[in-house]
C-alpha cells in the first residue's frame, strides 16, 4: 500500500492495552493515531477525549471503513479478536493483533487467509520479538556465542490472582494464565527452536474453567527441550537459554528485557544492555513492513503465529480447558 507522510493508526477497543500503546507510538516519529473505534460511541469519545485523538467512531465497522486510517490495532479481549479481526479485514485494513492471536488455530488460520486472499498486511502483535534485546540475542546466536540452544527454561508468573468476575477468570473471554502469560514463554521458545513434536502439560484450574497455573513441557526434533510455566498467585518472569557453549539468563523479566547476562562456558558473565522495551517497536515494525509494500512482518511471521496456535490448542486440550 501506499502510506504517505505518518502511518495513520486506528486504534479498536480502549481498555489498558490500548491505552498503553497510545502512549507508546508517541515514540515512533512516522506515525499517529488518528481514529479510536469501540463497541459504543459513549466509550469511544471517553477515550478520544482522554488521549486526545481526532475521531471516535461508535462500532467496528466504522472503524474500519474510515478514510483516513492506515492501518488497525486490534486490542479487544482474545475472545473478540477473530470477529473484529474479519470486519477490519474484508474492510481492506492492514491489522496488529493482539497476542493471543484468536482463541484458537481455527480462527487464527481463519484471519491468515482472508488477509492472504486480499493481500493485506496482518500481524500478530507478539512485541517481545521486536524488542532491540531480543534481537541483539538472536544475533549473538547466530554468532555462536553459546553454541547450539539445547534447552529453554522460561515462566511467566504474577503474584495476583483474579475476582472471579475478572476476565481472566471467565473463559467466554479465552480468560486464564495460558492465553494471556502462556504465549510469551511458548513464542519466546519457538522463535529459538521452531514447532515442538512433543507437548505435554498440567494445570491447577481456577472454578469457572480457565488455567490457573500450568506446566509445560515441549520436545523438540533434534532432541531439544524446553519446561515452561505460566500462572497467577506467584511471581516469576525469568528466562534461560542453554546452549553447548554457554547460556543465557534473562531474570527480571525476558517478555519486556531490556537487557540480559550472557555466560560463555568458562568466562566471566557479561552484561547485554539495550533500549528499555515498549510496545512502539512492534508499531515501528507494522510500519516499516507497510511501507515496504509487505503482508507480513519478518519478525513476527504467519507462520510462527498460526505455530504457536497450533501449541496453545494442544495444551488446552491437555489441560481442559475449553472455551
Amino acid at each position: 500500500m501506499s502510506v504517505a507522510n505518518k502511518i495513520r493508526w486506528g486504534v479498536l477497543a480502549t481498555g489498558g492495552i490500548a491505552t498503553r500503546f497510545v502512549n507508546d507510538l508517541k515514540n515512533v516519529p512516522d506515525a499517529e493515531v488518528v481514529a479510536v473505534g469501540s463497541r459504543t460511541a459513549e466509550t469511544a469519545v471517553a477515550f478520544q477525549e482522554a488521549h486526545g485523538i481526532p475521531r471516535a467512531h461508535g462500532s467496528w465497522a466504522e472503524l474500519a471503513h474510515d478514510p483516513d486510517v492506515d492501518i488497525i490495532y486490534i486490542a479487544t479481549p482474545h475472545s473478540h479478536h477473530h470477529a473484529a479481526g474479519l470486519v477490519c479485514l474484508h474492510a481492506g485494513k492492514p491489522l496488529l493483533v493482539e497476542k493471543a492471536f484468536t482463541l484458537d488455530l481455527a480462527q487464527a488460520q481463519d484471519l491468515v487467509t482472508v488477509a492472504r486472499e486480499r493481500q493485506l498486511f496482518l500481524m500478530e502483535a507478539m512485541w517481545t520479538r521486536t524488542l532491540p534485546s531480543i534481537l541483539r540475542m538472536l544475533e549473538l546466536i547466530a554468532d555462536g556465542a553459546i553454541g547450539q540452544v539445547t534447552s529453554i527454561h522460561a515462566g511467566f508468573g504474577l503474584g495476583i490472582d483474579f475476582d472471579p468476575s475478572h476476565r481472566l477468570r471467565n473463559p467466554q473471554l479465552g480468560g486464564g494464565a495460558l492465553l494471556d502469560l502462556g504465549v510469551y514463554p511458548i513464542h519466546f521458545t519457538q522463535l529459538l527452536l521452531g514447532s515442538p513434536t512433543h507437548v505435554h502439560s498440567w494445570a491447577h484450574l481456577h472454578p469457572e474453567g480457565t488455567d490457573a497455573r500450568t506446566g509445560i513441557v515441549l520436545g523438540f526434533a533434534n532432541g531439544e527441550v524446553a519446561t515452561l510455566y505460566c500462572g497467577v498467585g506467584g511471581d516469576i518472569r525469568s528466562a534461560t537459554v542453554v546452549g553447548t557453549k554457554g547460556r543465557f539468563e534473562f531474570t527480571n523479566g525476558f517478555h519486556n528485557a531490556a537487557g540480559f547476562t550472557l555466560h560463555r562456558n568458562g568466562s566471566e558473565p557479561e552484561t547485554i544492555t539495550t533500549e528499555p522495551s515498549s510496545l512502539h517497536f512492534q508499531a515501528a515494525e507494522a510500519g516499516r513492513c507497510l511501507r515496504a509494500g509487505l503482508t507480513e512482518s519478518p519478525l513476527v511471521p504467519l507462520s510462527s503465529t498460526l505455530s504457536v496456535m497450533h501449541t496453545l490448542d494442544a495444551v488446552r486440550a491437555q489441560i481442559g480447558v475449553v472455551y
